[in-house]
């Protein structure tokens, strides 16, 4: 044969595989209101920059007919391109071919894809659009997906792992994206749930829709599965571009410097009126973090859920930093079960990628309730507690207000090793708010007491003096400077600066058994 007919013979192979299921699957996929696999790759990479592995695979099914359907690619798009010039890896299911169910063949190319990105010290990028696994092909399919869960779980904290939901996502499927760093959800279209609505209604005889039971809005706002929600598929993968900007290619570097023309010595006389004069009034904290943050920008995660924890990405004087707030805007900023969770898992993040964090402390203590002691709060508390613990990157706390009980300790204190504390002059550290501290105290008095009321004011009055302010704190240590607010972001960039060649350990061991 002619080098003209190979090179005729390998367009023609090529481009079988690029057709997936062909014009008709294609066509309902776009009336379906969804992106075929190769447009959302080029959508998501530099222009040009994408190179395919493994185009020409097909499938080694010989049941049920299979034999006679093996089309190139075998619904899985797999390689490795660039976003912003940095490379990145990635595989996109392609539900033109075989509802992009994974099989035996598909699911090694993904490991292939994985392994390399491990080699390189690369992120890698999963976009799901799938029906699951290929019924007819029974366990190879299953050890397909533990292969998959297997690089997942040798990958995490190694290289950023970022999964797209774009498309359904049930069953075994789902725990590979739960492995990895964040997930991304576009409404409408993308679900992720382990049964599906069928199989609840047989066995649990409750009625459910996909979007009610594994939608975007449900896995961001009930049940943090998901970081982010999308309102379209562009979206979608603008985040990505967007979430890649503030972490670096692996645990061994740095994440990306951003430039800017924000003057690092900027003060804010705005900052100075933030928190309220009255402890019980409510605030936004995200008014400090983004007037402290370059250009005033906060890319924040999880949005949606635990609203009381504030989680997510900024830039101080171009250096990625991580943020974790207290949120005094709902339920006074407590910690329960589902923040504790929420900060842990982002701390660890930050602490895997070389992310300094920042932590904004306002926080009157624990959630009480029956409902959250019974569901293990001591437990997932503990989550945040070892996580902060645990992190050795450089670590700054401003405590903006309320630092109360066991949440004072939690949060970032100078106990567990962060590197520099501040206190703005408003801040409050005691072991609990003044009401509750003299009813303990001064329980015998009160009650012997003619006036209580009077006896009642005199003492929270003379408590919130001697312990609701920063001072015997400072005085002892455990908070190295009390700051006036307009200077918080000159004193953070020059604490980052310093802390630049930090090095901190943590004693040597296989891993440490966090509290789950």
């Amino acid at each position: 044969m002619s080098i003209d007919k190979k090179l005729e013979e390998l367009r023609r192979l090529e481009k079988l595989a690029e057709i997936g299921g062909g014009k008709q699957r294609v066509e309902r996929q776009h009336k379906a209101g969804k992106l075929t696999a190769r447009e959302r790759i080029n959508l998501l990479l530099d222009e040009g920059s994408f190179q395919e592995t493994d185009k020409l695979v097909v499938h080694q099914c010989h049941d049920f007919g299979m034999e006679k359907k093996r089309i190139y690619g075998d619904g899985f798009v797999t390689g490795y391109g660039t976003i912003e010039g940095r490379t990145v890896f990635l595989f996109a299911q392609d539900f033109t071919v075989f509802g992009g169910s994974l099989s035996a063949a598909n699911a090694a190319k993904i490991v292939k894809i994985m392994d390399l990105a491990m080699k390189v010290g690369a992120p890698m990028i999963g976009l799901n659009d799938s029906g699951g696994a290929r019924i007819q092909e029974g366990v190879e399919s299953l050890g397909g997906y533990a292969d998959i869960f297997l690089r997942n779980v040798l990958a995490s904290g190694v290289i950023p792992q970022i999964s797209a939901i774009i498309g359904p996502c049930a069953g075994g499927a789902v725990y590979s994206p739960a492995i990895t760093d964040f997930i991304i959800m576009t409404k409408g279209i993308g679900n992720m749930f382990i049964t599906g609505p069928d199989v609840i209604k047989a066995v649990t005889h409750e009625d459910v829709s996909m979007e009610e039971l594994g939608g975007a809005e449900t896995h961001n706002t009930i049940s943090g599965v998901a970081h982010f929600a999308a309102e379209n598929e562009e979206q979608t993968l603008a985040l990505i571009r967007e979430l890649l900007s503030f972490i670096p290619d692996n645990n061994m570097e740095d994440p990306p410097e951003k430039e800017t023309s924000d003057p690092s010595d900027r003060t804010s006389d705005e900052l100075n009126l933030v928190v309220p004069d009255d402890p019980n009034q409510p605030y936004d904290i995200r008014e400090i973090i983004k007037e402290v943050l370059d250009d005033n920008y906060f890319f924040e995660v999880q949005e949606h859920y635990a609203k009381n924890i504030v989680i997510g990405f900024g830039h101080l004087g171009g250096k990625s930093v991580g943020i974790v707030a207290n949120q005094p805007d709902h339920l006074a900023g407590v910690l329960d079960i589902n923040s504790s969770d929420k900060g842990a898992r982002f701390v660890r993040f930050c602490d895997a990628f070389n992310i300094p964090l920042i932590t904004l402390e306002d926080v009157p203590g624990f959630l009480p309730g029956v409902a959250q002691e019974h569901g293990g709060i001591i437990r997932h508390g503990a989550k945040l507690l070892y996580a902060f613990s645990e992190a050795t990157v450089p670590k700054i706390t401003l405590i903006t207000r309320k630092a109360y009980g066991g949440a004072y300790c939690v949060m970032a204190s100078k106990h567990i090793r962060a590197d520099i504390n501040y206190a703005y002059p408003t801040a409050e550290i005691a072991v609990m708010g003044p009401e509750g501290a003299v009813k303990i105290v001064y329980k015998s008095e009160m009650n012997g007491a003619e006036d209580k009321e009077k006896l009642r004011v005199e003492k929270v009055d003379e408590f919130r003096k001697k312990f609701a302010n920063p001072y015997i704190a400072s005085e002892k240590g455990y908070v190295d400077e009390v700051i006036e607010p307009k200077f918080t972001r000159p004193k953070l960039i020059a604490a980052l600066k310093m802390l630049e060649n930090k090095r901190d350990q943590n004693p040597p061991k296989k891993h440490g058994n966090i509290p789950l």
